[in-house]
């Protein structure tokens, strides 16, 4: 049986110092955290750079590297600094040794590194080692050499490598949310099924419990399932909350692919055992007949400059659509007139606040709106640009009248200037496996002591 510590979703979303502490007495085999995700888009990895502050990042790291000490254990972080690229990777290790000199401890450390050169990854794709996955946008070689970034999805084999070599904290680049649990309940020799579908369960800490935001966690793998528990008081598992995470950022209920193959949980069964604690068996791990990796690349978009108007006259809200198409119209002929430029080389979205910002043509809602946002969204090929396109749309949403014979409006710009220049777009643009003849070959191991 191997226990695992989970203290919250990712780092930097906090987690609660009770439940750790009560996670640790139990004497865990391994401390695994997510440090990252592509959920708030691609600018991070675009970038290179970590979604959380790097002070909340260490205040939450620097207690876990005690928590290990304590404990015993392999502390293990995967997709360090929100995107997994090698210089978060470094700024990670930079960040552990800062904790552990002001600790006073030592520590083997590993780091994996999963970023790809770009040139590299165009020559794989002309080799056809690189294929899409589902919906994924179409790129060629120019494309993927035009990433700033690209990332290899870890597996449990990487991470597995990692912790070979002894190393009491594992640092590594993007992995799958699940591989930095799996990895040693497999390693031991567990239930290959268990190992992979309670880390898919685990990878978010508590939001497979009923208090998702005390974070804390303990999976314990074994010869023929798992059991999973939350360790604040006022939290449970259910069969339902638990038996729900395959469905979270998951577009299968019953299938999740993984290096190496794909987990089956159509027979898995979910039994209470107290009022806090659900048993698991029955899911299956599929081998697949060759090992691939996912891929994710992002590359710069152009250059952005937003500009946000209110509207709340009622006439006008209730016609915004109409106001909006008719901006749009006349701003793409002053733009052709004034700059020469087309549809083709610049891009306008009006977004809708209070009516369809988030969802857009999909909102079935017909809110009764008092006042409407409409944020101007303008991307271009450089920042000058950007600007000048905002600057054009500028008098058009501050007093553009629905009809002509009407008295000239003016709405409200909560800023001055309105037009603010937001820098550099990036768009994520792999979505695609890669095919490796050995599971390495694409990551980098060192090992330092600190």
């Amino acid at each position: 049986m191997t226990r695992i510590l989970i203290p919250s979703g990712a780092l930097g979303l906090g987690y609660d110092a009770e439940a750790l502490d009560r996670g640790i007495a139990a004497g865990p085999d391994i401390i695994a955290i997510d440090g990252g995700s592509t959920d708030s888009g691609p600018s991070y990895l675009g970038r290179g750079v970590s979604k959380y502050a790097r002070s909340s990042t260490k205040a939450e790291w620097k207690g876990l590297v005690a928590a290990r000490a304590r404990a015993g254990c392999p502390l293990v972080i995967g997709t360090a600094g929100t995107c997994g690229t090698d210089s978060m990777v470094d700024w990670m290790a930079d960040i552990t040794r800062e904790c552990l000199t002001e600790l006073g401890l030592s520590a083997r450390i590993a780091t994996l590194k999963c970023e790809q050169a770009p040139a590299a990854m165009a020559a794989a794709l002309r080799e056809g080692r690189i294929t899409p996955l589902p919906a994924a946008p179409e790129v060629d070689a120019e494309g993927v050499a035009a990433c700033s970034h690209i990332v290899a999805l870890a597996g449990t084999e990487q991470i597995a490598a990692a912790l070979e070599t002894g190393a009491e904290i594992v640092i590594a680049g993007r992995t799958t949310d699940t591989a930095i649990i799996a990895a040693l309940p497999l390693m031991r020799g567990d239930h290959a099924g268990a190992a992979w579908h309670g880390a898919k369960v685990g990878e978010c800490g508590a939001l497979c419990a009923t208090h998702p935001q005390t974070g804390v966690l303990q999976l314990d793998i074994d010869a023929t399932g798992f059991t999973v528990a939350p360790l604040a008081p006022q939290a449970a598992c259910t069969p339902q909350t638990v038996a729900a995470h395959m469905l979270y950022e998951n577009s299968d209920p019953f299938i999740l692919y993984e290096p190496g193959g794909h987990l089956d949980v159509t027979r898995a069964t979910y039994t209470p055992q107290d009022s806090r604690t659900v048993r698991v068996e029955g899911a299956e791990w599929v081998p697949a007949p060759a090992y691939m990796v996912k891929l994710e690349g992002a590359r710069r978009a152009g250059f952005q400059t937003i500009l946000l108007t209110l509207v709340r006259d009622g006439r006008y809200v209730a016609n915004i659509r109409d106001w909006c198409a008719q901006i749009e119209e006349r701003h793409a002929a002053r733009v052709a007139a004034r700059m020469g430029l087309n549809a083709g080389d610049y891009r306008l979205e009006l977004r809708l606040i209070g009516v369809d910002a988030t969802l857009g043509p999909l909102e079935t809602a017909a809110p009764a709106a008092a006042e409407v946002g409409v944020l101007a969204i303008v991307t271009a090929a450089t920042q000058e640009a950007a600007q000048d396109i905002a600057k054009l749309l500028n008098p058009l949403v501050l007093h553009h009248p629905l009809t002509p014979q009407e008295d000239q409006p003016t709405f409200a710009f909560p800023f001055s200037p309105p037009e603010i220049d937001r820098g550099a777009a990036w768009e994520f643009c792999l979505n695609h496996v890669l095919r490796l003849d050995d599971p390495m070959s694409a990551f980098r191991l060192e090992v330092h002591d600190a």
